[in-house]
């Protein structure tokens, strides 16, 4: 990030605290902020920790002069070389003071609730936003938001490079079926008629292809009435994008020169390219489909290996549509006792596994070097096959799960997290495409349609098209997500432009014409007159921010959270509404029955 200059000189200061410098010395300066720390030196003398956003100075006062935490102040004097033994080379400034000092007090401050410099775990997170202007003083916390910033900033240039054009779209806007529950806002003119808040700009930036505008991108505010969680808030901020005249390849290109700007902007970390899997791939390999790259213990097939086992609850999982995998957790053999595995099992059956089969690795050879309740029920073939697929060696620990492919994967890929993932702010960043997502993911038990992966407007994979009627729930999808260390940054696809293959997924899902009019009309007849081929992409800044800042909670790198139950101890809302403001609305709130 780039670092303060003097062009932030004003009328009260001429330097920011955290710029002073060896090269400063002799010079007169005045500075400006809040009291960090006070300490009394000698007869007449103390030491004040002036603080802003860029750092912190220490300044040498009269004691007559009563300064506290938090006063806000303004100092002028002279910059000098420490004396030796007080130099401190933790801090930028640390090899030098001002003296000499003239102190104006700009504004008594009350003590606070929390010490500005305590650790945030310190403190209760309710307090911390209740008075969310103090806690904003932290440096952590101003890090942060000029983290954000830089990030903005570089997305910007990135877009504007690109020839992408800024295009605000509106806030109020009819409710639409996108899946996630919206915020309504009653209309006082049409009483019992709502504008809802967006979910995201999808409709309007597609019109804005068949517009013609051609590239289209702003930084978006969305809103979605979601339970809150450490990487979700209500409202959160996207970048969001559309391409016409494009291709899959030319949208995941754009994208990853924007948000790797990003990355290098903020770490000055270059990184050449996004490698991409597909979602299978990923299902196999990881057991999500937001994998992280950064540690192993990847998810290894062994179906095959007990095709003949006289094993029986590995026998019936070896046919059509079931999977039997494991995983590898190095050292895990002597780190996990009897209590430990048990929870594990739990752990497994409560994600929807019919149980978990562990395996500890010891000496010896065949079914004798392995330590589990189940090895007696092994071959020595299939003992040392699954030895040798895993990468075992003595003291590590194997885990597996036998049940239908979907089940195997995701129980083991959550298990993988729950043992292996390390923190966020560890390791490198690596992101990774997850492509070719289904079409359809699954079929609703009361309608026995398909149900939809992504939006109804998401382009089949023309390979598969044909599978449309047939076999629905094997067409792949052009949808593609961004995946950076395990969370998922943000979702995209190219569009259906085409009105006979939007009518054949619509009939897919059974929608019929009429329904789809209804429903959908004010967007697909603006397509009648010339639709582009296009396709776009949003990914979520909040998320980007969180890591670029080493932080496990986007409250962090967001200037004004809610809580996870959705509240704002700062403005203490929600709060009721006045009922005269009610009756203008023609709203009357009724007992929550629950």
């Amino acid at each position: 990030m780039s670092t303060p200059d003097h062009s932030q000189a004003t009328a009260l200061r001429t330097h920011l605290c955290g710029q002073l410098r060896p090269a400063d010395i002799g010079s007169t300066v005045s500075v400006t902020g809040w009291v960090g720390r006070r300490r009394e030196h000698g007869e007449h003398l103390a030491f004040v920790d002036l603080r802003d956003y860029s750092g912190i100075v220490q300044c040498v006062i009269n004691d007559d002069i009563d300064v506290r935490s938090e006063y806000v102040l303004r100092i002028t004097g002279v910059v000098r070389k420490r004396p030796e033994g007080t130099i401190n080379d933790a801090l930028p400034t640390g090899q030098v003071e001002i003296g000499d000092c003239e102190v104006e007090i700009l504004r008594k401050a009350v003590p606070p609730p929390f010490p500005i410099d305590a650790r945030a775990d310190d403190v209760d997170e309710n307090i911390r936003l209740q008075y969310r202007y103090l806690d904003l003083r932290r440096e952590r916390m101003q890090r942060n938001l000029r983290v954000r910033s830089t990030v903005n900033a570089a997305i910007r240039q990135s877009m504007d490079q690109q020839g992408f054009v800024e295009v605000e779209t509106p806030m109020l806007v009819p409710s639409t079926p996108e899946g996630a529950r919206e915020f309504l806002v009653p209309s006082r003119k049409e009483q019992g008629s709502f504008y809802a808040l967006p979910q995201s700009p999808q409709l309007f930036k597609q019109l804005l292809m068949v517009g013609g505008v051609d590239r289209y991108y702003q930084i978006a505010r969305c809103l979605r009435d979601e339970d809150l969680r450490a990487d979700r808030q209500y409202e959160f901020m996207q970048l969001d994008m559309e391409m016409s005249f494009v291709e899959q390849d030319d949208v995941l290109d754009a994208v990853s020169r924007s948000v790797l700007g990003a990355v290098e902007a903020v770490t000055g970390e270059q990184i050449d390219e996004i490698e991409r899997i597909t979602w299978h791939e990923a299902m196999n390999r990881f057991g999500v489909d937001k994998p992280d790259l950064r540690f192993g213990m990847e998810l290894v097939e062994l179906t095959d290996v007990f095709a003949n086992t006289e094993f029986k609850a590995f026998a019936g999982a070896t046919g059509e549509g079931g999977a039997i995998k494991g995983i590898r957790v190095p050292g895990g053999a002597g780190e996990y006792g009897r209590n430990q595995l048990d929870k594990l099992t739990d752990r497994a059956k409560s994600l929807g596994a019919k149980g978990l089969v562990w395996l500890k690795i010891v000496d010896g050879a065949g079914a004798a070097g392995l330590d589990s309740p189940v090895a007696k029920f092994f071959s020595d073939a299939e003992a040392d096959e699954v030895r040798a697929r895993t990468g075992g060696d003595a003291g590590d620990l194997v885990l597996i799960v036998a049940d239908e492919w979907m089940t195997t994967c995701e129980v083991l890929g959550q298990l993988r997290n729950d043992l292996g993932r390390p923190p966020v702010h560890e390791g490198p960043y690596r992101f990774v495409w997850v492509v070719d997502f289904p079409l359809f993911v699954g079929v609703d038990r009361e309608s026995g349609r398909p149900k939809p992966g992504h939006h109804p407007f998401t382009m089949p994979h023309p390979d598969d098209i044909g599978l449309l009627e047939s076999e629905p729930l094997r067409v792949r999808s052009k949808a593609y997500d961004l995946v950076l260390n395990g969370w998922e940054l943000g979702s995209g696809s190219i569009r259906i432009h085409e009105p006979e293959l939007q009518r054949q997924v619509f009939q897919a899902l059974g929608i019929s014409d009429e329904e789809a009019e209804r429903k959908f009309g004010f967007f697909l007849n603006p397509f009648e007159y010339g639709a582009p081929p296009h396709g776009g992409f949003a990914y979520g800044l909040d998320r980007l921010v969180a890591i670029l800042a080493g932080e496990e909670n986007i409250r962090e790198i967001i200037a004004y959270p809610k809580t996870q139950s959705g509240a704002d101890p700062l403005t203490n809302s929600p709060l009721p509404v006045d009922a005269k403001v009610l009756e203008e609305l023609g709203i009357r709130v009724l007992p929550r029955v629950d």
